[in-house]
């Protein structure tokens, strides 16, 4: 209390100290739809003082001399525009700006835009997606998907397209926070791996932080994906209605109050629907590959609702139902299910330069997995997360604030491979506070944070110190760096050693793991929690080549201190006393290190877009027994995208990504025997009776899987009916030149499961 008490006085005194200057913010938004302008210029002409504006549209100028001035807005693909005004002292003078799309696009803006953020942010191990960058990407099945452009950042391996997951720089699934407009989303993959459950269409912002993030981010010890969809269009209803091979999709946005005035307050609504009939129309489209029809499908239902302020402040409501099913006959089906509820909302508090904002949402995920002749396996997860945050603009530098409360209950009921159930019913409570201050000192910008981070359940607290920082050497190059301490209490219920596993339920941290922890070096730690725990150690630098090219390199070091794994060690039943907890337990510690080098290149034209990520890194483990490569640990990846609009209007598009990647590790087979349980105890006949097949193992994971490489393309063309109402029509093909990649090998069949072929796919999409 007294340190919140402190701060606070800190603040006043600080804003006491600048009141003789002035302050301008506000938001920019397109005139036509009132949609946030999000990452643009904004700045006093003929001056030093500009900002870029955020993922709401939002931009504070501050420690501004009293005067007159122009303020200017540009954007690529918009209209300039420059406003008058004049400022007093200690004046904080509040300007909704509206810019009008151009008719012809230059490409100087956006380069300068994006300078001008590199020099002014640390932005460590980020990606910021829209659907610009999406779209640029092959659409396979007819529709740009956010999972597609996934697989080419860097530090990110995917492991297949049937089921497969993403690992980020040696982190498993489980370590990657995903959020929806602040909404913990469980799940955001459909199985066959190349869909997420976020419509593209309905996207704003996407920022992807691959390690190294700030203290507002916590719970999770790899990587976060913090995703914002966009507001309905407050003036005109409008739509989108697409049809592929794969599926299709349906949005619809408008006003359910328009603004009575240019920038007064309005109320907006925007709804998608997208569905899945992969499983039925592969059987005439795809029936080479499976004559039963390719086993997956989907549904996807989001819906918001926004209120408007004229101030520029907002308060957004919205739901979500994600769903998902592969079935696979007789044999298996699985089904998960993804539904929520949630708002949140920015203030702009008058006389203040700070900037309010605040989420509450409650979601539920269940999956299960029925499989012949065993028992059903069954997770459910569902609860609550909540916070508060505030933004306190000082000129170039910026304090950030916050609280978060996290809530959830799971109920996990599996029979393992010793037929022992295991369950699990447990609620947990976690709460945070953090800090951030960006300070910027001429050439250098030093970003430091600190979260505390609270397991309330486990009665754990957690300090979690962090830093960013970047030296602007010249215009042209800027050197970076970050640190940080993370942890997490959630726990997936796949071990990161299978290949293929479709199902993974989701656990508080169990509290029966062993006593102590025997390192590599023969000496004993004592296990004194149960979180998971990891070190982030990032250095970089940016270069700007030409004002078209770009090349970003990144090294990077995570310790991973504890980790929470299924024992595939286990040999005993957990009720034998004389026998040693890792060798009886179900879930076991395991320490770890992933390191590597990412290199980016990125060319950018009006037309042309050329974008190559070359990735090198190591995984490895040690259980207590062994050192070990997951089966993610992909020590080379390769990853080419290029974009070319061309045609007398630029109505054509061509699209193309190849990717090779190295072999991932498995586990070999040295042979085979018959394998008898002797159910019937003494009299189990060996001599004339058929035992199991049982499998002799060679070293865990000790050989290596051949190279993976693919190639996919697109072909789109738009026809233009009027302002408002186009088609697009597009041809893809996966895997262009039908390269057969191993998926896996079924040891038993002695049957090698490839991934997708030469598969084409068509769609059309019209715009209203």
């Amino acid at each position: 209390m007294l340190r919140s008490l402190l701060f606070f006085v800190f603040l006043a005194f600080t804003s006491s100290v600048l009141g003789q200057n002035a302050t301008v913010r506000g938001f920019v938004y397109d005139k036509l739809s009132g949609e946030p302008i999000i990452f643009t210029n904004v700045y006093l002409k003929g001056t030093q003082h500009g900002t870029s504006t955020d993922v709401n549209g939002y931009y504070s100028i501050s420690k501004i001399p009293p005067g007159s001035y122009t303020l200017t807005v540009n954007s690529l693909g918009y209209e300039q525009i420059d406003e008058d005004i004049s400022l007093r002292k200690a004046q904080i003078l509040s300007k909704k700006l509206f810019i009008s799309p151009q008719a012809k696009v230059l490409s100087t803006f956006d380069v300068s835009a994006d300078k001008a953020e590199a020099r002014n942010q640390v932005k460590m191990s980020v990606q910021k997606i829209t659907p610009k960058e999406i779209e640029k990407m092959p659409s396979i099945g007819g529709e740009p998907d956010i999972a597609q452009y996934m697989q080419v950042l860097p530090g990110v391996v995917f492991t297949g397209d049937q089921g497969g997951q993403l690992y980020i720089r040696g982190g498993s699934p489980v370590q990657n926070k995903v959020l929806l407009d602040g909404m913990i989303v469980y799940n955001p993959f459909h199985s066959i791996g190349l869909f997420s459950v976020f419509d593209t269409d309905i996207i704003r912002n996407a920022d992807i932080y691959t390690g190294g993030f700030g203290a507002e981010y916590g719970g999770r010890i790899s990587s976060i994906m913090d995703v914002t969809t966009i507001d309905g269009n407050i003036n005109e209803f409008h739509g989108n209605a697409s049809l592929s091979t794969f599926g299709a999709k349906l949005n619809i946005e408008g006003p359910l109050k328009k603004p009575t005035k240019v920038g007064g307050s309005s109320i907006s609504y925007i709804a998608s629907a997208k569905h899945s009939y992969l499983d039925e129309s592969s059987k005439l489209f795809y029936n080479y590959i499976d004559s039963n029809g390719l086993p997956f499908g989907f549904t996807d239902v989001y819906g918001k609702l926004t209120f408007s302020g004229e101030n520029g402040s907002k308060a957004n409501i919205f739901g979500l139902n994600f769903s998902d099913r592969v079935n696979y006959g007789p044999v298996s089906n699985l089904n998960w299910n993804n539904a929520g509820v949630g708002g949140n909302f920015l203030l702009i508090p008058s006389g203040s330069p700070v900037l309010v904002e605040g989420n509450i949402a409650y979601s539920k995920y269940g999956i299960r997995l029925a499989e012949d002749n065993l028992q059903d396996r069954s997770s459910i997860i569902e609860g609550f997360n909540g916070g508060l945050g505030f933004t306190y603009f000082l000129g170039d530098d910026e304090v950030k604030y916050g609280i978060e409360i996290i809530g959830f209950s799971t109920n996990y009921s599996v029979v393992n491979q010793a037929n022992q159930l295991i369950e699990q019913q447990e609620s947990t409570t976690e709460l945070a506070g953090y800090v951030r201050y960006k300070k910027k000192l001429g050439k250098l910008i030093l970003d430091p944070s600190f979260r505390f981070h609270y397991y309330a359940s486990l009665s754990t607290p957690s300090f979690e110190p962090r830093i960013g920082m970047k030296y602007n050497v010249n215009d042209d190059l800027r050197l970076k760096a970050a640190a940080g301490v993370y942890s997490q209490n959630l726990i997936a219920t796949n071990s990161d050693r299978d290949v293929v596993n479709l199902f993974s339920g989701f656990l508080s941290g169990p509290s029966n793991l062993q006593d102590d922890f025997v390192k590599e070096n023969g000496s004993v730690k004592e296990i004194t929690h149960s979180l998971q725990k990891a070190n982030h150690f990032i250095i970089g630098a940016e270069i700007d080549v030409t004002s078209k090219i770009n090349v970003n390199v990144e090294a990077y070091y995570k310790m991973f201190t504890q980790v929470t794994n299924l024992n595939r060690n286990k040999i005993f039943d957990e009720d034998e006393p004389d026998q040693p907890d890792i060798l009886k337990n179900d879930f076991i510690i395991e320490t770890g290190e992933a390191y590597g080098c990412d290199i980016v290149v990125n060319y950018e034209l009006s037309d042309i877009n050329l974008y190559g990520v070359y990735s090198i890194g190591r995984v490895i483990r040690w259980d207590g027994f062994q050192e070990y490569a997951p089966v993610f640990d992909r020590r080379h990846n390769v990853n080419f995208v290029g974009s070319y609009k061309f045609g007398p209007s630029r109505q054509w598009e061509f699209d193309a990504r190849w990717n090779m990647g190295s072999g991932f590790p498995f586990t070999q087979t040295l042979g085979f025997y018959e394998q008898y349980n002797f159910s019937d105890g003494a009299d189990t006949d060996v001599i004339n009776g058929n035992g199991d097949i049982g499998i002799v193992y060679d070293d865990l994971n000790g050989g290596r899987l051949p190279y993976y490489h693919r190639l996919d393309v697109t072909l789109k063309r738009k026809f233009v009916f009027s302002v408002n109402s186009t088609l697009e029509a597009n041809i893809g093909i996966t895997n262009a030149y039908n390269r057969q990649n191993i998926f896996y090998f079924d040891r038993v069949n002695f049957e090698r499961v490839d991934q997708l072929p030469f598969m084409p796919s068509a769609g059309v999409s019209i715009s209203f």
